[in-house]
Parts: structure tokens; C-alpha cells; sequence
């Protein structure tokens, strides 16, 4: 009973994590690619980016990941062969969204904490770079997860569903591979992240100092440190979104690793370990469809801009009502 009372919070939470994350991410894609939110072209190109990866998450590892595979089971998603597809397309759009947040955190250190490198590095060029090999290299990263499985049945001649073939576990080649996924996501860019985020805040907090010595006036009557402020709020609240948000995943991984137990575990609701996996999953879905809010609390002008997108269809229906 407690099981499928469990089961069914997790089938409730999924449709309306997408409810929220496909409109929430298409309206910062709108909003973000006007360019009137007083944003640098090379910070928008980074937001615009993750907000897309972001919506394909929303789209392939909700939608069609795990809401088909409870609501729709035997639909053409459950064959081998699209199962193996969606398992690559669901660790590469997360892939890509992590490693463009840890992009976004190195290109925003980079503009405070290294002035000599700004001008070079912080540039709409170099961002276009950056996001294009993300989105290579997290695609090549995933391809060989295309060939761990095979099908689970098969009925008159279509296989179905995914099993993870024997070889996988006794493989070194897979083996290795299995170590390294879970240390390019989520420890290497929790750590990343985290450590420049301190680096950044000690940086700030020498500087205003400094500045203070030198000009004798209150922080709040500095308009140059002011600016530094608000310039660093969208920083931290994307960071500190994913830290949190991912510090399970990363609790996970720590307690796979000491305990040594697998993280294969059946659909069992009962099983804490299960409950474990569902909610960290659940969690890392969450941190896709959150970014629209961050926005709106932490800048004036994204505010703005989604006040007038929101009352803009109001606005069409007060008109024509009046024509």
C-alpha cells in the first residue's frame, strides 16, 4: 500500500514538473533572445543555451522518459530501439545543461576575478565556441550508451524494452566507463562550480574592501560596487540552484561508492535505495524548469520583459474586443 502510494507521487510529479519546465523555458527563450533585458551578448548566448538544453531535458527526460514509460508503456517508446535512443538523447541534454552552467561560472569568474582575460575571453565569439563543443563532446561522451543494451523480450520478432547486457559489468573497457560517467556528472562540475563561486566571493569581498579604503565612502553609496552586486546575483542564484539541487545526486554517488551497492535497483517503492534513485532523479529534473523564476527574482528587466509577455495575449483580447 505505502508503495503505491509512493509510485503514484512520483507519477503526479513528473507531468507537473513538465507542465512547469516546457512553458517556463520557452518563455525565457523568448524573452532572452529579444535582448532587451540589459544583458551582455555573451552572457545571453549562455542563458539562451541552457535554457534550450534545459527544455530538451524537459521534452526527452520527462516527457518522453518518464512519463511514457509509465503512462504509455507498450507504445513504440518501449521498443529496444527508440529505448536506446532516449537513453543517449537523456544523458546528453544533461550533460549539456550541467557543463553549460559550469561554462556560464567560468566565463563569469573569468569577467571578475581575471581582467586581463576579459576582454579576450568573455566575448559572444568565444561563447558561441564554447556552447558548439559542449554540445559535441557531451554527444560523443554518450554514443557507446547506445550498445549496453539489449532487448529485455520479444514478441513476433520486435524487441522490447532495455536490459543492460552482461558485459557491461564484467567488461574492464565498460567498467572504466562506468567509473568516469558519474565523475564528469555530477562531482567534477559540483566541485567546479562550487570552488570558483568561493574564489569569486573572496575576490569581491578583497575588492570592495580595497575600493572602500581608497574612496572613503559607504558600499551603498558606491555606485561601481552596486553594480558589481547586481552583476553577480544571477551567478549565484544559477549556481546555487544546481548545488543544491544536485547535492543529492551527489550524496548518491558517495553512498553507492562506500556502500558499494548497485544502482540498478528494481521498481520497488519499498526499497529505500529506490526511493533514493527516483528522488534524486526527481530532483535533477526539478533544477530544469527553474531558471525562469530565478530570473524574474533576480533581475529587473527579465521581470519586466515577462510582465509584458504574460499580459501581452490580454492585451490582443482587450483590443480586438474593442475594435
Amino acid at each position: 500500500m505505502h508503495g503505491a502510494i509512493k509510485g503514484l507521487f512520483f507519477a503526479i510529479c513528473y507531468p507537473v514538473i513538465a507542465v512547469i519546465g516546457v512553458p517556463a523555458n520557452l518563455l525565457v527563450i523568448v524573452i532572452l533572445s529579444q535582448g532587451r533585458c540589459g544583458l551582455s551578448k555573451c552572457i545571453t548566448c549562455y542563458l539562451l543555451a541552457i535554457a534550450a538544453y534545459d527544455f530538451l531535458v524537459i521534452i526527452i527526460s520527462v516527457i518522453l522518459n518518464r512519463i511514457g514509460r509509465i503512462y504509455f508503456m507498450y507504445t513504440v517508446l518501449s521498443t529496444t530501439q527508440v529505448c536506446r535512443l532516449i537513453a543517449v538523447l537523456v544523458h546528453s541534454t544533461r550533460d549539456g545543461s550541467v557543463w553549460l552552467t559550469v561554462a556560464f561560472t567560468i566565463d563569469r569568474f573569468v569577467a571578475i576575478c581575471c581582467q586581463n582575460l576579459k576582454i579576450r575571453y568573455c566575448t559572444e565569439k568565444t561563447a558561441s565556441l564554447v556552447i558548439g563543443t559542449v554540445c559535441i563532446l557531451t554527444c560523443i561522451k554518450n554514443m557507446p550508451l547506445y550498445f549496453i543494451y539489449k532487448p529485455l523480450y520479444t514478441i513476433r520478432g520486435v524487441p522490447w524494452f532495455c536490459n543492460i547486457r552482461s558485459t557491461y559489468y564484467t567488461s574492464p573497457v565498460w567498467q572504466a566507463y562506468d567509473m568516469l560517467d558519474p565523475i564528469l556528472i555530477p562531482i567534477f562540475p559540483f566541485v567546479l562550480i562550487f570552488l570558483l563561486n568561493a574564489l569569486t566571493v573572496k575576490h569581491i569581498l578583497v575588492a570592495n574592501r580595497s575600493r572602500q579604503r581608497l574612496r572613503g565612502v559607504d558600499n551603498r553609496q558606491d555606485p561601481e560596487i552596486m553594480n558589481r552586486k547586481r552583476s553577480i546575483v544571477l551567478l549565484f542564484a544559477i549556481s546555487l540552484s544546481f548545488i543544491l539541487l544536485w547535492a543529492t545526486q551527489v550524496g548518491r554517488f558517495l553512498y553507492v561508492r562506500i556502500r558499494g551497492v548497485d544502482y540498478f535497483n528494481s521498481q520497488n517503492f519499498n526499497d529505500p535505495q529506490y526511493i533514493l534513485s527516483e528522488t534524486t532523479n526527481m530532483l535533477q529534473l526539478l533544477s530544469s524548469c527553474n531558471n525562469v523564476f530565478i530570473y524574474a527574482v533576480s533581475q529587473n528587466k527579465f521581470r519586466e520583459e515577462l510582465k509584458v509577455l504574460v499580459k501581452y495575449p490580454f492585451t490582443i483580447h482587450r483590443s480586438l474586443f474593442k475594435r
